[in-house]
């Protein structure tokens, strides 16, 4: 049977990085923990776990991409891996995961990773946490992309050069569009794959995630620019079109002025309607309602810290929210 290799990535995730280490156990052959300069007892925790740990240098800016290749280029350097297990550091596995996601892309040669249901472990904590494991449910079946949770065949992984280090938000999203155009198929199985810790309790922390979002929507678009475009789109309408209307109607007639604020209205209540229809109560619908319509202004400016950062040709460094 083909063996599955691990590839964990994280920096002072504490605890987090225990349970996810304690979950990996007994269900991959070998794991890799790739350390962005911890400072927490990580390093200790992976060594005493028995996996191999890579230090990533940062001297480069760092990027999951970056931690993520670091990684698969050390299990290739032992032997040459054939399924890849990628997460995150503040995630555990699900038990049976890795055995139904081998057992799957062994039964479909044409696919080249497969994912599967990443939830919260306290959805309840914040609305902030809601909105991240209403995000991650998604329809299983054949997918566009996954977030950075994955199961990936090597050999398609080499064939298209792993991760794009350069992508600082969003690169999974990049690299599975890469692995469409090359030929490959990917797939979400209706099955729980790993428990996220987003453990995000704040206003200022849900905003700085949402500037990265807005910077993953650019960056990706400007590399693939058949890609987030819907995203996009909406961003440039709720955050600078219909403002900018605003503020011409408001020279013009109050009447016009609420009018077009009338859009947002019209925009918060699709999004409620949506939200329930994917099975949240009403309290949590319209509370996640007011986060996304308003995430828009924080995906505008991340948008527009990634074109002035391409165009002053600064580095592309990443966004932290915790």
């Amino acid at each position: 049977m083909t063996g599955v290799d691990v590839v964990l990535i994280g920096r002072n995730e504490g605890a987090r990085l225990v349970a996810a280490l304690t979950s990996l156990r007994g269900q991959a052959r070998r794991m890799v923990y790739v350390d962005s300069g911890s400072s927490d007892g990580s390093v200790d925790a992976a060594t005493r776990a028995g996996a191999k740990v890579v230090r990533l240098d940062l001297s480069v800016p760092f990027t999951a991409a970056r931690a993520r290749n670091a990684g698969f280029a050390a299990l290739d350097g032992d032997a040459p891996a054939e399924l890849v297990q990628f997460i995150d550091g503040d995630c555990a596995l699900a038990p049976g995961w890795i055995d139904a996601g081998r057992a799957h892309l062994g039964a479909h040669p044409e696919i080249g990773m497969v994912t599967g249901w990443r939830s919260e472990i306290h959805p309840e904590a914040s609305p902030y946490n809601r909105i991240c494991d209403w995000e991650w449910h998604r329809p299983a079946g054949e997918i566009l992309a996954c977030g950075g949770d994955m199961l990936v065949r090597a050999r398609a992984f080499r064939q298209v050069g792993g991760f794009d280090p350069t992508v600082i938000a969003a690169e999974d999203d990049e690299f599975c569009t890469r692995l469409r155009k090359a030929g490959w198929r990917l797939e979400r199985l209706p099955l729980p794959m790993t428990r996220h810790d987003a453990d995000m309790m704040t206003l200022g922390q849900w905003w700085q995630r949402a500037v990265r979002t807005g910077h993953g929507f650019a960056q990706v678009g400007h590399l693939h620019p058949d890609y987030f475009g819907a995203e996009r789109k909406r961003v440039l309408v709720y955050a600078l079109a219909v403002p900018l209307a605003t503020l011409v109607a408001a020279a013009l007639s109050w009447g016009l002025t609420v009018a077009v604020l009338a859009v947002y209205s019209l925009s918060y209540a699709r999004t409620v309607q949506g939200l329930r229809r994917d099975g949240l109560t009403q309290s949590d619908a319209l509370k996640l309602g007011v986060l996304l319509v308003l995430s828009k202004f924080p995906n505008l400016l991340g948008m527009a810290r990634f074109h002035l950062r391409r165009l002053g040709r600064a580095p592309m460094r990443i966004i932290e929210y915790k």
